[in-house]
């Protein structure tokens, strides 16, 4: 029973009651069905308190009346009192009876709200009542939860569990039905009054009503997941939320949404999200009420209160609670599942909660993103809050379609947003922009022209940014980003005339907007005084100011970098700077002696450099680290092999390679300076953190150096395409006339070897795959330890090849499908392939196009930041006799 639940909410909740039967569900259970049989009884769950209400009067032992009128946070209309009328045992049950007041009293109704907190507080268990509940439009009995303690702050941080509630029992329906859904419920999340919930109606089977008899109602809460029962059909169940990583172990998003709650943290003090089990991990008591209309009951059904139904009390009658506790772990409740007769996936009763998905990492790569140049971007609606008006596309004969906002007599703010709520391209997807990258190279810029003036001429105009759903925000005057036409800014936009306005991004994270995630742009005169203003924009972009600006670093060019002295790990020389050719200049020479070492350059402190290691995260995608090097002497060992090895962390990660692992492919030449080139996404792939780069060697194989002599010069991490102006999320084209490097077609496993065939004039050279007996799945895989970071791409991206069936499988009734994977499996995603953007299924003879959204295929759960095995196949066992081709295999912008 909400403490402080709002209108919208309930009013949402009862619009949106469905029967359990066929209800959608994506995640596995976590009850084994292995050790449960629904047939036989439960014999694990132990009986640890119960009130049967067999004695003449209420037990004070486990119940403490409630005596107030505060309305139950809901603007209820009764007074709990602890009066014998409302709340009495008599036959072997409780009844709590809600009455009409006497006249003059100070609600019009009075009840009863009965509680167990401090007489009987439990975490986990199984807590069951068996009652008959009241009718009548106003009624709202309910058997709920709240925290002994509220360990996690205010309403509903600390959560609250609704095991049964029920409005307007019998009252009409919007189809004319007698109401009789029960609702279970949590409520968590932030505190009041942006709270959350999330639960599940449920009705008996044949319009059986709760009204008419007895029904046992329960839950069973264990550690990290509650489920809900009537008369033991389990109708919902919820669970925490669990956060999925990407391959860099950072949070990327929720492999489940459930609950959630925010609450300071002790050490830092910080106002926190947690995604564990928390606020349900704490002890909670039980409470019984009977509540008299309300904001959720008088909002629905017949609304209001039916005044004839309380005439002589409506009754609420319960036969028992009772609380078991499971044998098997006691501790985290497990082990006792009681599932529903027939059972055999409790898919349809998961719930979906209402915790925030963590925003995917930033790339660190910095990107443009266009709003509205003319056309609609669907994932970035034209907006008006609150005036009621739709925005226009209008034609001007200067700029071509521009957006046109008009204020009326209602205040309100106006702008582009990207949430679901607002969006209304049905191709649209709410897309919070990643604007961190270009914190001090890149703007907010749009166009602005005045078609009329608010009637008030004076007054102020906004620019109000918004991220994460409101969580964070930036306001300025509009005027402070005026950048032309005229020299000086006005006072106010100009009637007539297009003016450019530019927000530096540093800017808005100084005024601590969270630029990861922007998702609303607000521009409009003060709030009340816009009215008569007509207005167009154009051009809205968020974009670099410039070249593009990634982060570089220079080890050794011409000389040390100081932070990054020369080193000899274990042999105890002192590498030195000298002269080589005139190409080169002033180089870093080691030389190696009967002491076997390892050389190169190190930044930590420990051994004299500056303590700065380097984050190449931005460089993921087409950084190199890079360095010349010429062997002045070789070593002793001719056949000695050269090394290459980075570190970062204090050695928490590494990675060592051949010399003729870099992208050249070369042995040393003995007097010859050389290039050698190492992709950061390849040092990433096999396993370096790149966020903290501190020591980098080159060397002769450990003890097999002694006598070598060699130069480095150039030693630098970067990215080629830095101060250049580079398109956003280019993409990779992983097959066309033949694969990409470091990608191969493949035959998982039935032993053929795809070939590459010469096609139609469109085509050219494809990929042909044949399936024989041996059951198989075919496609285009990476490289050992390879792969391809496509979080650059998520929000405007897909996956998408061409394919020809040459010959069908002999199996006509085989279904294709799709399939991509991470590195090492750590995640997949399968789909059937008409479930691509074009929804067709393969024809023979004819070459299609399969485009799958990479923000789909996130959602799903694929760590998108290391693809390496896309599939197109027949069901695995279905595919013999299967001929088909594929060309133009891509990840790339739509």
């Amino acid at each position: 029973m909400t403490k402080k639940a709002s209108q919208l909410s309930r009013i949402a909740a009862a619009i949106s009651v469905t029967t359990l039967f066929g209800c959608g569900g994506g995640a596995t259970t976590s009850t084994d069905i292995d050790v449960v049989d629904a047939t036989v009884p439960v014999t694990d769950w132990e009986l640890v308190w119960s009130d049967e209400f067999d004695g003449t009067s209420i037990d004070d032992d486990n119940w403490t009346h409630e005596v107030n009128c505060d309305g139950g946070g809901n603007n209820e209309a009764q007074c709990y009192t602890d009066s014998e009328d409302n709340s009495f045992v008599s036959d072997g049950s409780l009844k709590i009876v809600a009455l009409p007041a006497e006249e003059g009293a100070p609600k019009p109704y009075t009840s009863a709200r009965l509680i167990t907190q401090y007489k009987a507080d439990f975490k986990y268990g199984r807590f069951e009542m068996r009652a008959k509940l009241p009718e009548g439009q106003g009624s709202w009995p309910a058997f709920w939860m709240m925290p002994t303690d509220s360990v996690y702050g205010g309403w509903p941080r600390s959560g609250e569990i609704d095991i049964m509630e029920a409005v307007n029992l019998k009252a009409a329906d919007a189809d004319g039905n007698p109401e009789n859904h029960i609702y279970g419920t949590l409520h968590y999340g932030q505190e009041w009054p942006n709270n959350d919930s999330s639960g599940q109606a449920y009705s008996l089977p044949d319009g059986a009503n709760p009204a008419d008899d007895f029904h046992t109602y329960a839950i069973e809460w264990q550690e990290g997941e509650i489920r809900w029962y009537m008369d033991g059909y389990l109708y919902a169940t919820q669970r925490r939320s669990e956060v999925r990583y990407n391959a860099n172990g950072d949070a990327s998003g929720l492999s489940h949404r459930g609950w959630y709650t925010e609450y300071f943290d002790q050490i830092t003090g910080e106002l926190e999200t947690q995604w564990n089990n928390a606020p349900y991990d704490q002890e909670f008591f039980m409470i019984l009420n009977f509540a008299v209309g309300g904001s959720w009951p008088e909002a629905v059904n017949e609304t209001g209160i039916d005044a004839d139904a309380f005439v002589d009390g409506q009754t609420f009658e319960i036969d028992y609670v009772r609380v078991y506790e499971c044998a098997s772990d006691p501790d985290t409740g497990k082990g006792c599942e009681t599932v529903r007769p027939g059972y055999d996936d409790v898919d349809d009763a998961l719930v979906e909660g209402a915790a925030p998905i963590p925003s995917p990492p930033s790339t660190g790569i910095p990107q443009d993103l266009t709003i509205f140049g003319g056309t609609p971007n669907p994932n970035w609606a034209a907006w008006d809050c609150c005036g009621g008006s739709t925005p226009q596309l209008v034609e001007d004969t200067e700029l071509g379609q521009v957006y046109e906002f008009t204020f009326g007599a209602d205040p309100t703010v106006v702008g582009f947003i990207s949430r679901d709520a607002f969006l209304t391209d049905p191709e649209g997807e709410a897309s919070p922009f990643d604007a961190s990258p270009l914190e001090g190279i890149g703007s907010l810029k749009f166009d602005l022209k005045l078609v009329s003036a608010p009637n008030n001429a004076e007054a102020n105009w906004n620019l109000k940014v918004e991220s994460t759903e409101a969580t964070t925000d930036a306001s300025f005057s509009l005027m402070s980003g005026y950048v032309g036409p005229s020299e000086t800014a006005p006072a106010t936009p100009q009637v007539g005339v297009w003016e450019s306005y530019q927000f530096p991004i540093s800017m808005l994270a100084e005024a601590e907007l969270d630029t990861s995630a922007i998702d609303t742009i607000m521009i409009f005169p003060d709030w009340g005084a816009g009215e008569g203003a007509v207005y167009q924009i154009t051009n809205v972009e968020i974009s670099q100011d410039g070249a593009v600006a990634y982060p570089e670093l220079t080890i050794f060019e011409d000389g040390q970098n100081p932070d990054w002295p020369m080193w000899d790990c274990c042999g105890g020389s002192t590498p030195a700077e000298e002269m080589d050719d005139e190409e080169h200049g002033l180089t870093a020479e080691f030389r190696i002696g009967a002491e076997p070492t390892v050389m190169g350059f190190n930044t930590r402190s420990a051994v004299g450099g500056g303590d700065t290691p380097f984050d190449a995260t931005a460089l993921t995608d087409g950084g190199l680290l890079q360095f010349d090097m010429r062997v002045v002497s070789a070593p002793n060992n001719a056949e000695a092999p050269w090394l290459f090895k980075v570190e970062s962390n204090d050695a928490s990660t590494a990675v060592e390679l051949s010399l003729a692992d870099s992208v050249e492919g070369q042995v040393p030449a003995e007097g010859e300076w050389q290039t050698y080139t190492f992709p950061i996404s390849d040092l990433q792939a096999r396993g370096l953190d790149v966020s903290a780069i501190d020591v980098i060697m080159v060397f002769p194989a450990w003890s097999t150096g002694e006598g070598a002599v060699y130069r480095l010069d150039n030693v630098k991490i970067y990215h080629p395409d830095s101060g250049q102006e580079v398109p956003a999320g280019s993409g990779i084209t992983l097959f066309a006339d033949t694969a990409a490097d470091q990608w191969r077609i493949w035959d998982c496993c039935g032993g053929s070897t795809p070939t590459e065939e010469v096609d139609d004039a469109d085509h050219g050279t494809v990929a042909e795959f044949r399936i024989g007996a041996t059951p198989t799945v075919m496609g285009i895989i990476a490289d050992d330890g390879h792969s391809y970071d496509a979080s650059a791409l998520l929000t405007d991206g897909a996956v998408r090849f061409e394919m020809k069936v040459s010959a069908m499988p002999n199996n006509a009734s085989a279904p294709w499908l799709f399939k991509i994977e991470s590195i090492d499996v750590s995640s997949a995603v399968e789909l059937p392939i008409s479930a691509s953007l074009e929804g067709v299924d393969p024809v023979e003879g004819e070459w299609q196009t399969y485009t799958f959204p990479l923000q789909t295929l996130y959602d799903l759960g694929l760590d998108i930041s290391a693809i390496n095995v896309i599939m197109m196949f027949p069901a695995w066992g279905s595919g013999e006799g299967a001929v088909y081709r594929v060309d133009n295999v891509e990840i790339a912008a739509q």
